[in-house]
C-alpha cells in the first residue's frame, strides 16, 4: 500500500526548494587560513627563489638550512595530496610527486617541469604566502558539496532545537541488537535520532541542488533501508530531504516516496515536528 498519493508527490516536488547556500557557504576562509598557517614559514623561505638569478644557488641555500621546506612546493601547482600523486619523471619513469623533494637535482627538476622556475625568474609571483591562500581558496571549492549536506544537517538540528525536540547526531546502528540484525554486515550512521515514549526514529538528511547518479542510489538505497528499519517494534526510518537536482531523478524519488511513510523536505518537516509533539 502507498504511502503516500500522487497529488501528495506532486506537492511534495512542487516545494523543494533551489537552494539552501548562505553567503557563507562558498568559501570556509577560517579553514583556508588554518592550511596556509600550517606550512607559512616554509612558504616563506621558498619566498627567496622569486626573482633570483641563479636558481640552482637559491635552491641550494634553502637546502642546507632546512630541505623539508620543499614539501610544500605541490601546493603551489594546486595539488595537495601529494603522497598518492603519481606522476612521470623526464625519465618517463612512474613516481610518488614526493620523491622529487629528495635532491637538489630533483627540486630543480620538479621547479623546471612545471612551470615555477619560469614563474619565479619573471617574477610573476609576488608572494607564496598570498599566492598559496588563492590556491587554497580554488581548492576550497571542492568541499561545496560537504557543506551543502552540513548546512542541511544545521538547518534541520536548529529546527529541532527551535521546537524543543531532544536529539542525538551521528549515530552508529550498532547502538541497537534488533537494527543490527535487521541491516546484518550493512552498519550504518544516522544523521539524526529522536527517541520518544513511542518509537525510535533513525532520520537521514540531505540536499541536492544539483542532479546526478548519485541521487538515484540514494534513492534505491533508503527504499530499501526503510522496510527493514520499520519492521523493527518501536523503530521507523525518517527522510528529511530538499533540493531541485531531484527533479532529474523524478521517478526514483517518487518510488522512494510511495516506499517510505516519513519523508518530508524543509517546507513540510512542520508535520513531521508536529507529529513528534502530539
Amino acid at each position: 500500500m502507498a504511502a503516500h498519493t500522487d497529488q501528495d508527490f506532486k506537492t511534495f516536488i512542487s516545494q523543494l526548494r533551489e537552494t539552501n547556500q548562505t553567503l557563507d557557504f562558498f568559501c570556509d576562509f577560517e579553514k583556508i587560513g588554518r592550511n596556509v598557517d600550517d606550512i607559512k614559514l616554509s612558504l616563506c623561505m621558498l619566498n627567496s627563489l622569486i626573482g633570483t638569478s641563479d636558481l640552482r644557488k637559491s635552491v641550494e641555500t634553502i637546502w642546507n638550512r632546512d630541505k623539508t621546506a620543499f614539501s610544500v612546493l605541490p601546493i603551489l601547482i594546486a595539488v595537495r595530496d601529494e603522497g598518492s600523486k603519481k606522476v612521470l619523471d623526464s625519465l618517463n619513469n612512474i613516481v610518488d610527486i614526493k620523491t622529487f623533494f629528495g635532491s637538489i637535482d630533483r627540486v630543480i627538476e620538479f621547479l623546471e617541469s612545471t612551470g615555477l622556475a619560469d614563474l619565479f625568474r619573471k617574477r610573476t609571483i609576488k608572494d607564496l604566502v598570498d599566492y598559496v591562500f588563492g590556491i587554497e581558496t580554488g581548492l576550497d571549492t571542492n568541499a561545496r558539496k560537504n557543506r551543502s549536506g552540513h548546512i542541511m544537517e544545521n538547518t534541520v538540528a536548529q529546527i529541532f532545537r527551535e521546537n524543543k525536540i531532544k536529539f542525538r547526531q551521528e549515530v552508529y546502528s550498532k547502538e541497537w541488537a534488533a537494527i543490527t540484525k535487521v541491516l546484518g554486515d550493512d552498519e550504518k550512521r544516522f544523521d539524526f535520532v529522536i527517541e520518544t515514549s513511542e518509537k525510535t526514529y533513525l532520520i537521514e538528511v540531505n540536499f541536492y541542488s544539483a542532479g546526478g547518479s548519485k541521487l538515484n542510489e540514494v534513492a534505491r538505497s533508503y527504499s530499501e533501508l526503510a522496510p527493514k528499519i520499520n519492521s523493527v517494534n518501536g523503530f521507523e526510518f525518517v527522510w528529511i530531504t530538499d533540493g531541485i537536482g531531484w527533479k532529474s531523478a523524478k521517478n526514483k524519488l517518487q518510488e522512494a516516496y510511495n516506499i517510505i511513510p516519513k519523508v518530508y523536505n524543509l517546507t513540510n518537516v512542520k508535520e513531521f515536528i508536529k507529529f513528534i509533539l502530539t
